[in-house]
């Protein structure tokens, strides 16, 4: 296992939950019935909560065994393997096969060793074929392994394959459940500062389901109003929260529609109808989390401006409002619930 103080957990959950969609054997009708139940148990919040549960049942039923070796047959499972130094959280991974053509018209960035799409040409191949989007990674073409790639390295591997048939194994930037695959985020984020342009492509009906129903029961995102933020200097107990709140709501700045995610290891706020990232802490980075007592539907979390420096840094208190003292309540508990080492109070 990894430390407390990590700022990634084993989320090996979320294979399990995909096994049986990409493992049709008729073995696995135990299985899915184990994963059915832990899906519906209403008591678990968390992916590690999931994972603890089946694996329960699985000793239990005496059917762990057989996971794992429905595991180790199905082949995404080996195949999908470039996150795997980040997350156990597995992307969604296409290929795309095109026939030889002069130029595709895709535009190439290197980031971090990998090959992200930072835009699709007008009128390019790449825009008539519907198979590419800015933001995705080439991991491959024709079988070829473009982890680690040296800049230039994609056209090296296309000037030898020239006139023949190409395939690209990419890596898409929308997850399952239609948000940003979380570990490709960082790189993301990175390309939208440093390319003016770089623009990922949100369909309505996926904003839509996002805003509406959540996408999962343990990455529900949150549809807030975001009042502000205030520095409220070195100490950022729950002692503080009150004051940052009130300082806040004296700026009396206009709300902000945003969608929140409460995530295993981290909180993202997204601006809304938007992928746009406005903030993206992770759980050792906040000091505090709580609400007003007074007015329960504001809730406000304290976080470190510098946590690589402890002793030296400021804090700043952000301030969220939702519609509902309880859905404020069960925001506030899944954070705290997210790192042990969070102060909070209700």
């Amino acid at each position: 296992t990894e430390p407390v103080l990590g700022l990634r957990k084993r989320d090996y959950w979320h294979w399990l939950e995909q096994l049986p969609q990409l493992d049709p054997c008729s073995g696995l009708i135990q299985v899915s019935l184990a994963l059915e139940k832990t899906i519906a148990c209403k008591k678990l919040l968390t992916a590690q909560g999931r994972g603890r549960h089946y694996i329960r049942q699985a000793l239990n039923q005496k059917i762990l065994a057989i996971t794992v070796q429905h595991l180790r047959h199905t082949p995404r499972f080996i195949e999908n393997s470039s996150f795997l130094d980040e997350s156990w959280l597995l992307p969604v991974c296409e290929t795309y096969d095109t026939v030889p053509c002069r130029e595709l018209g895709m535009v190439l960035r290197y980031t971090d060793r990998r090959i992200f799409v930072s835009e699709v040409i007008a009128g390019s191949q790449a825009e008539a074929d519907e198979c590419v989007h800015v933001g995705d990674i080439i991991d491959g073409i024709n079988g070829i392994s473009l982890r680690n790639a040296q800049r230039g390295e994609a056209q090296t591997v296309l000037q030898k394959l020239r006139g023949k048939p190409l395939s690209f194994q990419m890596i898409r930037w929308k997850w399952h459940d239609g948000t940003v695959y979380g570990p490709m985020l960082p790189h993301l984020q990175l390309m939208q500062k440093e390319i003016p342009n770089f623009q990922l492509r949100c369909d309505n009906k996926s904003n839509e389901e996002m805003k509406e129903d959540g996408l999962g029961e343990d990455r529900l995102l949150y549809s807030l109003r975001f009042l502000g933020k205030v520095n409220i200097g070195m100490y950022g107990g729950k002692e503080v929260l009150d004051v940052g709140i009130e300082k806040v709501l004296q700026q009396n700045l206009p709300p902000q529609e945003v969608l929140f995610d409460v995530k295993e290891t981290e909180v993202i706020c997204l601006k809304n109808n938007s992928t746009q990232v406005l903030f993206h802490h992770h759980f050792p980075e906040i000091s505090s989390v709580g609400h007003r007592l007074n007015r329960r539907t504001l809730f406000a979390y304290c976080v470190a401006n510098s946590p690589e420096t402890p002793q030296t840094t400021s804090f700043d208190c952000l301030v969220y409002e939702s519609n509902f003292v309880e859905e404020a309540n069960e925001i506030i508990l899944r954070i705290a619930a997210g790192f042990r080492h969070t102060e909070w109070f209700v």
